[in-house]
């Protein structure tokens, strides 16, 4: 027994192949408005001149202008505020703990929480949110450990990951509502001790996970990818403790010259000794 648990440790921690990747920016986005920060899931649009992310202070949706020269962020501008209103279609402050973000080609909106453990959405003319019906799973997921990661697939599926798995040998699962339904296609593997914290799917159909290992003195960052049945695993970026703040969001598009990029930003958590990061990597197909 002792020699198997031995042997899952050390799968759990063997790296997968690691394709290369670039650093293009990270830029500091500040704002004098209290409200700010909480960032946690992001979208970046086609061509990667606008973001809308979300705050988990509630559900508030910031839309902003991703300033670039020569194709590199030297700015973040314009960025407009809208609380987003609870299931009784009420504006609340606090009433979920949003983390993950997708949007539907439509505008549709829908947004993860780990506080209440379900999926939300907000049709673009929606007067209220919609709760998304639950996986059995979902009301035994780890408190301020659930629902981190939303993607939406080009079927229109969603697809969703915990931040913990439950065990530090258990793959994570990976939870997709189609049809009305929600179930478990596939899942990926722990490795090591980061943690799922944000999720995309990429313009080339593949999953992009973000993951997070929090050192006690500052985080590590690390963005894999998947086929769309699990396989082919490969690590983007893997990045040593304090290179960048709290990552949480995580979105993936192309640019005008074919390249992939993967942008994301960071949760502040509302504390004066972290801050708001934007990051901005490019990486080979």
């Amino acid at each position: 027994m002792r020699a198997l648990l031995i042997l899952l440790l050390l799968a759990g921690c063997a790296q997968a192949p690691v394709a290369a990747s670039k650093l293009l920016s990270a830029t500091t986005w500040t704002s004098s408005d209290a409200s700010f920060g909480g960032f946690s899931g992001l979208e970046v649009s086609d061509d990667g001149r606008s973001m809308t992310t979300v705050t988990d202070r509630g559900i508030a949706l910031v839309v902003a202008t991703l300033e670039r020269q020569d194709g590199i962020i030297t700015g973040i501008s314009n960025a407009t505020r809208t609380q987003l209103p609870n299931p009784r279609g009420r504006i609340r402050q606090a009433w979920a703990d949003s983390e993950g973000l997708a949007i539907a080609p439509d505008g549709t909106l829908f947004v993860s929480t780990e506080g209440r453990h379900k999926v939300y959405s907000f049709a673009p003319d929606a007067t209220r949110a919609t709760a998304l019906p639950q996986h059995p799973d979902f009301p035994k997921l780890q408190s301020n450990s659930s629902l981190e990661a939303l993607a939406i697939g080009p079927d229109g599926a969603l697809y969703t990951i915990p931040e913990r798995s439950g065990r530090a040998t258990r793959p994570f699962p990976v939870y997709r509502f189609l049809n009305g339904a929600w179930d478990i296609p596939f899942t990926v593997p722990r490795r090591g001790a980061h943690l799922v914290v944000g999720a995309d799917i990429g313009p080339d159909n593949r999953l992009y996970v973000l993951e997070r290992n929090f050192t006690g003195i500052g985080f590590q960052s690390r963005v894999r990818r998947f086929n769309m049945d699990g396989s082919g695993e490969e690590t983007l970026i893997d990045t040593a403790n304090g290179t960048h703040d709290n990552l949480e969001g995580i979105s993936v598009w192309r640019d005008a010259t074919g390249a992939l990029r993967i942008t994301m930003i960071s949760d502040d958590n509302f504390r004066f000794f972290q801050k708001t990061e934007i990051v901005e990597y490019r990486i080979s197909d």
